[in-house]
């Protein structure tokens, strides 16, 4: 069994920062890409930030310039630092990855339960 655990989110005020975490664990043989992705109510889950294996990273125009995805692979973790937050950030906050599972090498998608971030103005 896999499991994606985030940390990090809370309330800041616009122009703050936040740092979010994600750690995966379990039957884990190796992941490929790791990404966040956000929902705002009301709204659809949207891509925020990828990192692959090779640590290729890309990100939603929106946020580009302010936050930054990086991944420590020897620990199976994904971090989002989040720069100059704006009210309009404010969302739920979800960990994905492509999971190659140890026990039959299969890659699968998994997420974690998300994190609410709130900036207020």
């Amino acid at each position: 069994q896999v499991q994606l655990v985030e940390s990090g989110g809370g309330l800041v005020q616009a122009g703050g920062s936040l740092r979010l975490s994600c750690a995966a664990s379990g039957s884990i043989l190796s992941i490929n890409a790791m990404s966040w992705y956000r929902q705002a109510p009301g709204k659809q889950r949207n891509l925020v930030a990828t990192v692959t294996s090779y640590g290729r990273t890309n990100y939603a125009d929106s946020v580009q310039g302010r936050f930054t995805i990086s991944r420590a692979s020897a620990k199976n973790t994904v971090y989002l630092q989040m720069n100059s937050l704006k009210p309009e950030d404010t969302a739920v906050y979800y960990c994905n990855a492509d999971v190659v599972d140890a026990q039959w090498g299969r890659a699968t998608d998994r997420w974690g339960q998300g994190t609410q971030v709130t900036v207020s103005s």
